[in-house]
């Protein structure tokens, strides 16, 4: 039997998310491996297991809470994006990509937000 959230189309493309930032913080350099490489990580992560938690709540109310919760840390990452940009870990292409991948992302989760009704 699959999880409710399993299904859920924003659960799939904040695991593209994980794996995508998780490619991106190796080529980092090593200073910044407890730094912003973490927390980039910490914050996709994030995306993933508050739309996990909020799945299995009571209440649409409850759900609402962990979605807003996995929606600031989807926009974490993205500033996370503009510090590696200005710090020249990232190009201005990869960074647009991202940004983009995420904007979608965040669109996603809200009109899940916007979906649930008490």
């Amino acid at each position: 039997m699959a999880f409710k959230f399993e299904n859920l189309k924003v659960w799939q493309q904040s695991l593209e998310l994980t794996d995508v930032v998780e490619l991106l913080v190796k080529s980092f350099p090593q200073h910044e491996l407890y730094s912003l490489a973490s927390q980039m990580r910490r914050a996709a992560n994030s995306v993933s297991l508050n739309i996990v938690e909020g799945s299995t709540s009571l209440s649409n109310a409850e759900f609402r809470r962990f979605l807003q919760i996995a929606n600031r840390s989807a926009l974490e990452v993205v500033g996370c994006l503009f510090l590696a940009k200005r710090r020249a870990y990232i190009d201005e292409e990869r960074f647009s990509q991202l940004y983009y991948q995420i904007e979608i992302l965040v669109k996603m989760i809200q009109a899940l937000i916007n979906s649930l009704n008490d």
